[in-house]
């Protein structure tokens, strides 16, 4: 969706909502200490530039935006560090995953990379 010099972001393949996305770095690592001082920087930016195209698109009333470092801890691809950015909705939890096993998502993800992309700063 976008690429830096030292980090890039990407949709989230299985989004707890449309525009959940997030910021990794290229290098690939596992620990947040791991990072170096322009790749922790480049995250940084990236997040803030995510949350401000977000806010442009999809108006929502807050965010989610956190690590999940290490397996046990939630992180799906826990070799590889990422910071999730994930746009919230008064409102916006359903029973559909805990009843049925299904995440409703109202938008196809091209759409979402595609609106997105044209509301990206700088």
């Amino acid at each position: 969706m976008h690429r830096g010099a030292h980090a890039f972001v990407l949709l989230n393949k299985f989004p707890y909502s449309s525009g959940h996305l997030m910021v990794a770095s290229l290098r690939h690592v596992a620990e947040l200490a791991e990072l170096g001082p322009e790749e922790a920087a480049e995250v940084h930016e990236l997040t803030t530039q995510a949350i401000a195209a977000l806010r442009a698109v999809y108006r929502p009333d807050a965010f989610n935006v956190g690590w999940n470092l290490g397996q046990v801890a939630g992180g799906s691809i826990s070799g590889h560090l990422h910071e999730h950015v994930v746009p919230r909705w008064s409102g916006d939890t359903n029973f559909m995953p805990v009843l049925a096993d299904i995440k409703v998502v109202p938008e196809h993800l091209l759409v979402t990379r595609d609106r997105l992309r044209d509301a990206w700063p700088g």
